[in-house]
């Protein structure tokens, strides 16, 4: 069974940088498409980012300027670089492989999402 596992959450200081690493065995990588998604106490989970096998890529308002996802093929891995990290952006981070990426819209993956990892950002 496919299985994405994150990693690279942590504590930091409004203003700050994490980069997030989603790591999948299990299944063809270099053909999917992946995204970061979020969820927030009390919120619903909301995509991130998303990049397709071929590079493109899209964001959500609320982070473009700010994050950058980038993918790896050799080593079945896709990354979230998070710059001037806000309070806001607290969360716990989910990654989800395998859908579909389509005209610029990532549609997820029912079965294929990893535990999450926490980031929290102070003001």
């Amino acid at each position: 069974q496919v299985q994405p596992v994150e990693s690279g959450g942590g504590v930091v200081q409004a203003g700050g940088s994490l980069r997030l690493s989603c790591t999948v065995s299990g299944f063809t990588f270099r053909f999917a498409a992946i995204g970061w998604y979020r969820q927030a106490p009390g919120n619903e989970r909301e995509l991130v980012a998303a990049i397709s096998s071929g590079g493109s890529t899209n964001y959500a308002d609320s982070v473009k300027g700010r994050f950058t996802i980038s993918r790896a093929n050799a080593k079945n891995t896709v990354y979230l670089q998070m710059n001037n990290l806000k309070p806001e952006d607290t969360a716990v981070y989910y990654c989800n492989t395998g859908g579909t990426y389509l005209s610029g819209v990532y549609y997820p993956s029912a079965g294929t999402w990893g535990q999450g990892t926490q980031v929290t950002v102070s003001s």
